[in-house]
């Protein structure tokens, strides 16, 4: 019996979900007095891993799980389930996490919870904390079934270190078949993405035109942050529809999401608010935001956004 964690990567090297599951699947382990298997596909350096509190690292090193596919990748899950014998399978909720959590529920006919935000109250029955109703309400789930897959949400755990000396074994799935393939990729370079950034700086139409988010990308290059969008910015191609944000786009769990002429449309909100600090910068003190921003300012984004910068650099320049 185990409790079996899939970190994932990208280009050899894992997200920093990859360690928050780990932390999180060492604690359930603990819960059930078990021991914590670590699934990784294609990763270089495994190590980092066993800080988290990995015991053993079942290590797929497989050209064609080069590209991400999830009814493959779940397959892969599945056998390595089967072949640590796991009692509880633990996904992160990345835009792959999601896709691959249901599949790997059905093929191993295991119950399903996601959006999970907390350790199991209990273990017997099994029941979990998850967020519901668009992250405005929480509900504990109870899963009945043998086997337990479990979506964890992004930062709502943390990073827990618990070093322990642990061992890698080689794993090879077999029959790694789909009928999907992907017939080209495009990804982002140098940029910080919305899933792995712990800080978001997002604008809409408040801006006025795609000419003027050069101080959005400004602000977020000074904190180190990704930049996002509201749909109407996205459906009128100021910006590209990979950084639209909201119930409809790209969920936000990050650490700090900063609204820039935003409104705060329920949609929106509703796609944003399990990040832990919101702040509303918009000239309108009624805009729906402020009453979910934690700090709202009242003023003009192209009087307010260069001021932010200017001192966010002088204090970098001091503490440097």
């Amino acid at each position: 019996m185990a409790v079996l964690v899939f970190a994932e990567s990208t280009d050899g090297k894992f997200k920093k979900t990859a360690f928050e599951v780990t932390s999180y699947g060492k604690k359930v382990a603990e819960q059930l007095g078990t021991n914590l298997v670590v699934l990784t596909v294609n990763a270089t350096d495994t190590n980092s891993l066993y800080t988290y509190g990995a015991e053993k690292i079942l290590k797929v090193s497989d050209d064609a799980l080069a590209t991400f596919n999830a009814k493959i990748y779940a397959d892969v899950i599945k056998q390595a389930a089967a072949n640590v014998n796991a009692v509880v399978v633990i996904i992160d909720s990345s835009s792959n996490g999601l896709y691959l959590a249901p599949l790997v529920a059905a093929t191993l006919n295991a119950g399903l919870a996601t959006n999970v935000v907390a350790l199991p109250t209990s273990t017997s029955p099994f029941v979990v904390k998850r967020k519901a109703f668009s992250n405005k309400a929480f509900v504990n789930t109870s899963i009945n079934t043998d086997i337990k897959v479990i979506g964890l949400a992004k930062n709502s755990f943390g990073l827990k270190e618990n070093q322990v000396s642990g061992s890698e074994e080689s794993f090879t799935p077999t029959k790694l078949l789909s009928g999907v393939t992907s017939s080209s990729i495009d990804k982002t370079t140098g940029k910080v993405t919305i899933a792995d950034a712990d800080i978001v700086v997002s604008a809409g139409r408040g801006l006025k035109g795609p000419e003027n988010w050069g101080m959005i990308e400004e602000l977020a290059e000074v904190l180190g942050a990704a930049t996002a969008c509201s749909k109407p910015v996205s459906d009128l191609g100021w910006r590209p529809h990979g950084e639209h944000v909201g119930q409809t786009g790209k969920p936000v769990t990050s650490n700090l999401y900063i609204a820039v002429g935003i409104s705060g449309a329920i949609q929106h909100l509703a796609g944003v608010n399990s990040s832990k600090v919101k702040v509303v910068i918009n000239t309108d003190p009624e805009a729906p935001f402020f009453k979910a921003a934690d700090y709202g300012v009242v003023g003009d984004a192209f009087d307010v956004v260069p001021k932010f910068i200017e001192k966010l650099k002088e204090f970098k320049a001091q503490n440097s």
